[in-house]
C-alpha cells in the first residue's frame, strides 16, 4: 500500500525537528548556573591564655564505725565542723555544694586451714560525705585546703580552675583562628596561580584546654602545709578552631 504526504504535512514536520532541537540543547547561561563553583577550604587554628581567678575543690570526711548509724553520726559530726570553718574563711553558702555521699559495708575476707574461703564477715561501715568548694579568692586556696585538714578531711583534695568571665579570652583566639584560615588560604591561591575570592562560608567549633587538675592526697598536703599548702594556678588556655570555604575569583 502506497503512502503519500501532502507538501503541509512536510513543511510541518522540517519545522517542528529545528525547534525541538533548540528545546533540548542548554543555554550558556544556563549551562553556567549548573557548573559547581570553584572554592578554597581551609582550617584554622587559635588560642588564647588567661589566669584562672577561680578554683574549684573537693572535701570528703571518711568515718568508719561498728555500725552504719556509728559511722553515720561521726561522718555528721565532722563534715558540719568542716563546713562551719569554710564558712569562717569568708566562703559564701553559695559557693559550698554537698557533691557525694555513700554508706558501705566492709568485709574480711579470710581462709581456712584447708585454703578454702571462710564466709565473708562483716566488719565495719564506712560512710563518706564529699563537699565540693568554690574559692573566689585563689590566693587563699592553700589556707583554706590547710584548714580542712585540721578539721577532719581525710579524702579528696582534687583541684580545677576556671576564668568567670573567658569572654575576651574566648575572642582572642576565634581572631587568631580567622587569621590563620585567611593566611592559610592567601598561600594555597598563590601556589595554585589563583585569585582568593571572598568568603563563602565559615563555621567555627571551640574548645578549652584548663592545667591538668591537681590530684594530691591530704595527707601530703598537710605534710607541706607551712603554714597554708602551696598552690600554684597557671594559666588557662581557650583554643577556637574554624573552618572557612572561599570562592576562586578566576
Amino acid at each position: 500500500m502506497n503512502r503519500r504526504f501532502s507538501p503541509l504535512i512536510a513543511t510541518l514536520f522540517l519545522v517542528a525537528a529545528p525547534a525541538a532541537a533548540l528545546a533540548q540543547a542548554p543555554s550558556p547561561q544556563a549551562a553556567s548556573r549548573t557548573a559547581p563553583e570553584r572554592t578554597i577550604v581551609v582550617t584554622g587554628t587559635g588560642e588564647a591564655r588567661a589566669a584562672p581567678d577561680i578554683a574549684m575543690t573537693n572535701f570528703t570526711v571518711l568515718r568508719s564505725a561498728e555500725t552504719a548509724r556509728e559511722a553515720l553520726d561521726a561522718a555528721n559530726a565532722a563534715m558540719r565542723e568542716v563546713t562551719a570553718g569554710i564558712r569562717a574563711l569568708d566562703i559564701a553558702d553559695r559557693d559550698l555544694q554537698t557533691s557525694g555521699f555513700s554508706i558501705a559495708p566492709q568485709y574480711r575476707y579470710d581462709n581456712n586451714g584447708d585454703g578454702t574461703q571462710k564466709p565473708p564477715e562483716l566488719v565495719a561501715y564506712e560512710v563518706r560525705n564529699s563537699l565540693t568548694v568554690r574559692v573566689r579568692d585563689i590566693a587563699r586556696l592553700g589556707e583554706i585546703l590547710d584548714r580542712a585538714v585540721t578539721l577532719g578531711v581525710n579524702q579528696g583534695g582534687e583541684i580545677s580552675f576556671d576564668v568567670a568571665d573567658p569572654q575576651d579570652t574566648r575572642n582572642a583566639a576565634r581572631r587568631e583562628a580567622v587569621a590563620d584560615a585567611m593566611a592559610t588560604a592567601t598561600i594555597l591561591a598563590e601556589a595554585a596561580g589563583v585569585t582568593l575570592g571572598a568568603v563563602r562560608e565559615i563555621s567555627e567549633s571551640a574548645g578549652e584546654m584548663p592545667p591538668q587538675p591537681m590530684a594530691r592526697s591530704m595527707k601530703m598536703m598537710a605534710a607541706e602545709a607551712a603554714p597554708s599548702v602551696p598552690v600554684e594556678a597557671g594559666e588557662n588556655s581557650f583554643s577556637a578552631s574554624v573552618r572557612m570555604v572561599f570562592a576562586i575569583a578566576d
